[in-house]
C-alpha cells in the first residue's frame, strides 16, 4: 500500500511533526509513504529524519488567523495546486491521499477527489473542517472548533494529536551534558528546578516577553534555572532578555532529552506541544493568544493537567503551578497514554479508508 502525504507549512515544525508521526506509524505498518511540500518549504525537519519530497503548490490561507482576504488569495492559488497534486497522485500511483491541516488538507483531499483516490483529511482549521468534511472520511484534531462538540458528522473521528512513540524516551544524562555546554552565561544548575518558555521551532515576542518578566522576579535566578527555546521571528526580541538569567537553547532536536530535566513547561496555546509536555508528565502553563492573537482553549481539552494565562497573569499562575507540581503531574498521567496512541489510531483509519 502506497501513501502521499501533502502537508501544509515549511517542513520546519507543527504540521510537519504531524505528518512525520504519521508517516512514522504508517510504515510501521507496512505503508510506503511519500510526501509533498510546498516549492518554498525548506522542509529541515523531514531532512533531519532522512526523508525527501515531491514538490507541489500548497497555498496557505492563515489557518485560524485566516482571514476573507487570505483565503480569497489561498482559493486563487488552490487550483493550481489541486491540478499540481492529481498529476502527483497518478504518476506516482498511490492507493491513499492523506491531507494534512489547511491548505494540505483541503489540496490534497479536492485532488484525491478529482484523481478518484480514497482519502483522509487532518483537519484542525476553520477552512478544512469546511471543506474536507464534505470530500471524505476526516480526523479533527484539538484545535479545531469542531473537536470540542458533542455533534460530529459520521465521517469524522476525534483524535488527538499524533506524537512519536519515543516521545517519552528521552535521555537525561544527555539533556544534562547538553545544558552545560551550551548554557552560556546562566550557567545551568541541576540543583535548581527547571522552567521552560517555548512557542515551538519559532520563538513569538510575546514569549520572550513572558521569559523577560518572570526572570526580574526577586528569587527567581537563585531557585530557577530559566530556559527559552525557538528562532526567533525577529532578532531585536532577544534583546529583552537577560543573558545572566535566561538559558536561550534557539532551535534543539533533542527536546524529548530536555523534557527529562524540565519541571515546568510555559508554552503557547498550542495542540501539539501542550501535549507532547502531557505525554512526557510534565505539567505545563498555557500562555494564550501569543501566535496573532489565536486561542485555542488547551486547558479546557486537558482539564487540570493544563493551566491557562494570559500574559498579565502569567507570574502568578506560574508561581502557583509550580506550588501545585504534583497535583498538576498526576492528572498528566491520565492522558498521557490516549495522547501516545493518537499516531497508530489516525493510521488505523487511513488503512482501513483504502480496504472499504
Amino acid at each position: 500500500m502506497k501513501a502521499l502525504l501533502v502537508i501544509t507549512g515549511r517542513g520546519m515544525g507543527g504540521d510537519a511533526v504531524n505528518a512525520l508521526n504519521i508517516a512514522k506509524s504508517l510504515e510501521k505498518k507496512g505503508v510506503q509513504c511519500e510526501l509533498a511540500l510546498d516549492y518554498s518549504a525548506p522542509g529541515l525537519l523531514f531532512k533531519k529524519n532522512g526523508y525527501s519530497w515531491h514538490e507541489v503548490r500548497v497555498p496557505q490561507a492563515g489557518g485560524h488567523a485566516a482571514t476573507k482576504i487570505t483565503t480569497l488569495k489561498a482559493g486563487i492559488k488552490t487550483l493550481k495546486a489541486v491540478i499540481e497534486t492529481k498529476s502527483l497522485i497518478k504518476q506516482l500511483k498511490v492507493d491513499v491521499v492523506v491531507g494534512i491541516i489547511g491548505g494540505g488538507a483541503v489540496v490534497g483531499c479536492v485532488a484525491a477527489k478529482l484523481a478518484k483516490v480514497p482519502a483522509v483529511g487532518i483537519i484542525d482549521t476553520p477552512l478544512d473542517t469546511k471543506v474536507c468534511t464534505r470530500l471524505n472520511h476526516c480526523i479533527v484534531l484539538p484545535e479545531a472548533q469542531l473537536f470540542k462538540s458533542d455533534e460530529i458528522p459520521l465521517n469524522v473521528t476525534k483524535s488527538f494529536f499524533p506524537l512519536s512513540p519515543s516521545l517519552t524516551k528521552g535521555d537525561k544524562e544527555k539533556a544534562l551534558e547538553l545544558l552545560r555546554k551550551y548554557s552560556g552565561d546562566a550557567q545551568f544548575d541541576e540543583n535548581k528546578k527547571t522552567i521552560l518558555f517555548s512557542s515551538g521551532s519559532s520563538l513569538f515576542e510575546m514569549m520572550v516577553e513572558a521569559i523577560a518578566n518572570y526572570s526580574k522576579l526577586e528569587e527567581v535566578e537563585k531557585k530557577y534555572n530559566l530556559i527559552l527555546l525557538g528562532n526567533p521571528l525577529e532578532k531585536k526580541y532577544l534583546n529583552k532578555i537577560d543573558s545572566k538569567k535566561v538559558i536561550n537553547l534557539a532551535y534543539i532536536d533533542w527536546v524529548k532529552d530536555l523534557y527529562e530535566v524540565v519541571d515546568l513547561a510555559v508554552l503557547s496555546d498550542d495542540g501539539v506541544m501542550i501535549q507532547e509536555a502531557i505525554a512526557c508528565e510534565v505539567p505545563s502553563v498555557a500562555l494564550t493568544h501569543v501566535k496573532y492573537g489565536r486561542y485555542h482553549n488547551m486547558a479546557g481539552i486537558y482539564p487540570g493537567a493544563v493551566i491557562e494565562s494570559d500574559l498579565n497573569h502569567l507570574n502568578k499562575n506560574i508561581d502557583e503551578s509550580l506550588a501545585n507540581l504534583n497535583d498538576i503531574k498526576a492528572q498528566t498521567k491520565k492522558y498521557s497514554g490516549e495522547v501516545l496512541s493518537a499516531s497508530e489510531k489516525i493510521a488505523d483509519i487511513i488503512i482501513n479508508q483504502v480496504k472499504k
